[in-house]
Parts: structure tokens; C-alpha cells; sequence
């Protein structure tokens, strides 16, 4: 049984940074990408970054140069720094394994407002 656990969310001022933690429970699941997804009120969840057992990443265009995601394999974990952090950040975040995703986290979430 897969589990993924989240935490890092919170309130922060535009400009601001957090770095989101998810550690990951299971059999297996270093060989596989892990990820961060994001749903804001309103609007469709959407991919924000992911990265392969490699180390090979791919961004979301609007967070390419101020996020940055990385995994520590031999603790089956996948952060998220972000830095710059824009209103429009403002979303539930959200780890997910797989790609397509096949887990999901329950879901941290990151409040950018003065």
C-alpha cells in the first residue's frame, strides 16, 4: 500500500519561500517519478514538477526559475522549493507518484497574500 504525506504548506508574503516535503511509503516507489500537482479555487489541478528516478525534471512554465524539485531516494522523498512566490501560487498542493499519476497526497496548502 502506497502512502504519501505532505507538509511544508503555509502562509507566506509574494516574494516569500517555502520548500513542501512528501515522503513516500511502499514497495518500489524509487523507481518511479514523483511529482507536485497544484489545484487553485476555481481551476483545473495542473502539474507544477516532477522528476524521474534519474534525476530528470520537468517544470510547469509558469514556475520554470523560481521552483525547484528534487528527491532524496534513499529516503523515498520529493521536496519542492519555492522561492519568488506569486499570489497566484496560491493553490492546494499536492505529491503524487507515477506518471501519469497514479497516488496522490492528501494535499498541503500554500497561501500567498500580504
Amino acid at each position: 500500500q502506497v502512502q504519501l504525506v505532505e507538509s511544508g504548506g503555509g502562509l507566506v508574503q509574494p516574494g516569500g519561500s517555502l520548500r513542501l516535503s512528501c515522503a513516500a511509503s511502499g514497495s518500489l516507489v524509487s523507481i518511479y517519478i514523483m511529482g507536485w500537482y497544484r489545484q487553485a479555487p476555481g481551476k483545473q489541478r495542473e502539474l507544477v514538477a516532477d522528476i524521474n528516478n534519474d534525476g530528470s525534471t520537468r517544470y510547469a512554465d509558469s514556475v520554470k526559475g523560481r521552483f525547484t524539485i528534487s528527491r532524496d531516494n534513499a529516503k523515498n522523498t520529493v521536496y519542492l522549493q519555492m522561492n519568488s512566490l506569486k499570489s497566484e501560487d496560491t493553490a492546494v498542493y499536492y505529491c503524487t507518484l507515477r506518471r501519469p499519476p497514479r497516488y496522490w497526497g492528501q494535499g498541503t496548502q500554500v497561501t500567498v497574500s500580504s
